[in-house]
């Protein structure tokens, strides 16, 4: 059919399901822009591009389905590579779509024009040039294709005067991918692995929340009677309230999870790319099993004993491996009864971490305890909700503590760990689904990075995400580094004027809640879940050395030792 390049992107975006399109409005796609109202794609303008793909990227998470930003071209696109990034990590398929200067000018240094496609090379599963105009629809659908296909992030990179002219193309949607359980010989040698096991553990990745795998994960560890861990910060991949859960590893996780799999001499990493940072030693427990053997499963083959030993890798779906693991193990051991002994340890070791966390958690003291904040905040975050957390030390310290039914709840910054990123997921994640609250968890640093600004962008497009402000005035997991390898010396850790956050959304036409007493926190929750507006929670929470977390990189740093005369002062006091 006759159409011009914009109609033909505008097209295959209709033909691949996106009804939304996160960015900041530009005069480089303005021909495009025009027709997304008669195409039904709604834009949502954001504060700021980084925001806009955390959106996009919230938004993929909760549907399992690409979605798409765009930005103007130079500044615009390149203040998107932060959040690609965050999706790379992620496995979530987001399409980048990044206009540039026209064909005409590139090389001539004009105006907003830099060469954008080498800032996105390294977080990108597929990026491409669009060489020709009449190539539009063609390459926007290898953009979606490899999205969904290698869950990841794609660019599709547009000179701005290729929306123009005309060409006679064909709109149709990318087929769909499906994955298998793998191969049959990896299953029963699999399942021979996990039948002999003494004490098998299965570590639930975030594989399993994407490939709505919950139920047959949740079947397979019954019949092995396999204690399941949830990998870092993917608190949703497996049902806290199930007796076999042990909660997750990792940063400031449940110490029975880690004293649980440290017991394992096979674990079933389900989903999992067993990533380094998320396997780390902490409480002062090094509890990866050294002597285990490790079935790893993964739709990526590239993550397969990347930085673990495996004795057995297999490229499959999380959801189709695990139900043909689990009618192969019934094959190979039909008689297997349920293991009292394991159930009674896994009951045990979480009983014991639950009366710990209390203890931790029991502060009554005026100024709130963070982790007396955290206790009453999680417990009064109604069931079924999506809870976005950032980076910091607070975010962190809510793996302690959020718990989860379901999959998709749980959206996160993982490993990239940049701050900023929970609020604009959370804006996705609530348009994804509209009927869950959704809660974005930020510090007061990381709040001033996006959240202030984009609760604008809520207030104008009615995007009803409650924010939560943990104002201690500090960036506590730098402050931390200072207390126990600087000796207190602080150096751009400290936040005294901050304004109220809650003041500043009512200023903009949010719902504001301000909570100094830890009594007050459920009620203050539900208003904000009830009001059915943008709503923020400004937490006034105890700061300093005597509430923080333990260093979030333990492993990377050292107590200093200075050369310099004019610096010997700053060295460690000998003991």
């Amino acid at each position: 059919m006759k159409m011009t390049p914009s109609e033909a992107l505008a097209e295959t975006l209709v033909a691949e399901g996106v009804q939304n399109v996160f960015g900041i409005v530009g005069s480089a796609f303005m021909d495009l822009l025009d027709l997304f109202p008669a195409a039904g794609i709604r834009f949502i303008p954001c504060a700021h591009e980084q925001a806009a793909a955390h959106a996009a990227d919230g938004l993929a998470r909760v549907t399992g389905r690409p979605q798409a930003c765009i930005a103007q071209n130079g500044p615009g696109a390149l203040n998107f590579v932060s959040a690609i990034t965050a999706a790379f990590w992620a496995h979530s398929p987001v399409v980048a779509l990044t206009p540039e200067t026209g064909s005409k000018g590139i090389g001539t240094g004009g105006f907003q024009e830099i060469d954008q496609m080498p800032f996105f090379q390294a977080s990108t599963k597929y990026q491409v040039r669009v060489n020709r105009p009449d190539r539009m629809a063609e390459l926007a659908r290898r953009c979606f294709y490899i999205a969904k296909a290698e869950n990841g992030p794609t660019q599709l990179n547009i000179p701005r005067d290729y929306f123009y002219g005309v060409c006679d193309d064909e709109i149709y949607p990318t087929a769909a991918v499906l994955r298998g359980p793998g191969a049959a010989s990896q299953i029963e040698e699999a399942a021979r692995l996990l039948a002999k096991a003494k004490y098998p553990v299965i570590l639930a990745g975030g594989g399993v929340s994407a490939a709505d795998a919950i139920a047959e994960a949740r079947a397979l560890a019954e019949y092995l009677t396999a204690p399941v861990v949830n990998s870092y910060l993917h608190n949703d991949s497996f049902p806290a309230d199930h007796p076999l859960s042990c909660g997750p590893i990792g940063y400031c996780g449940s110490k029975a999870a880690m004293r649980t799999i440290a017991k394992a001499d096979v674990v079933l990493a389900l989903g999992c790319r067993l990533g380094p940072f998320g396997t780390l030693p902490q409480y002062d427990i090094d509890y990866w099993p050294k002597g285990a053997k490790v079935i790893q499963v993964d739709v990526d083959h590239r993550v397969l004993g990347l930085s673990k030993r495996v004795s057995l890798g297999i490229v499959a779906d999380a959801k189709e491996f695990a139900s043909g693991l689990l009618s192969v193990i019934k094959a190979v051991d039909p008689k297997r009864k349920a293991n009292a002994a394991r159930q009674k340890d896994v009951a045990a070791e979480k009983a014991i971490w639950d009366d710990e966390l209390k203890k931790w958690s029991s502060s009554t003291s005026k100024l709130m305890h963070p982790r007396r904040f955290l206790k009453e905040l999680s417990e009064a975050i109604p069931a079924g909700s999506i809870v976005a957390t950032d980076i910091g030390n607070n975010c962190s310290m809510t793996n302690s503590y959020l718990k989860f039914s379901g999959a998709r709840q749980h959206i996160s910054a993982l490993s990239w760990g940049n701050c900023g990123f929970a609020y604009g997921a959370a804006m996705g994640a609530k348009i994804g689904n509209p009927g869950a609250p959704v809660f974005a968890l930020q510090g007061d640093g990381a709040y001033g990075i996006s959240g202030l600004s984009e609760v604008m962008t809520a207030v104008r497009e009615n995007i009803p995400v409650i924010a939560v402000v943990f104002q201690n005035y500090e960036w506590g997991a730098e402050k931390k580094n200072q207390v126990d390898y600087y000796d207190e010396r602080y150096v751009g850790v400290n936040l005294r004027e901050n304004p109220s956050y809650a003041q500043l959304a009512k200023d903009m036409g949010a719902e504001g809640y301000r909570v100094e007493d830890y009594k007050t926190v459920k009620d203050v929750v539900r208003a904000a879940v009830a009001s059915g507006r943008p709503a923020v929670i400004e937490a006034v929470i105890e700061g300093g050395k005597n509430v923080l977390a333990e260093p979030f990189r333990r492993d990377a740093l050292a107590m200093p030792t200075r050369y310099l005369q004019k610096y010997a002062h700053l060295n460690a006091p000998k003991k």
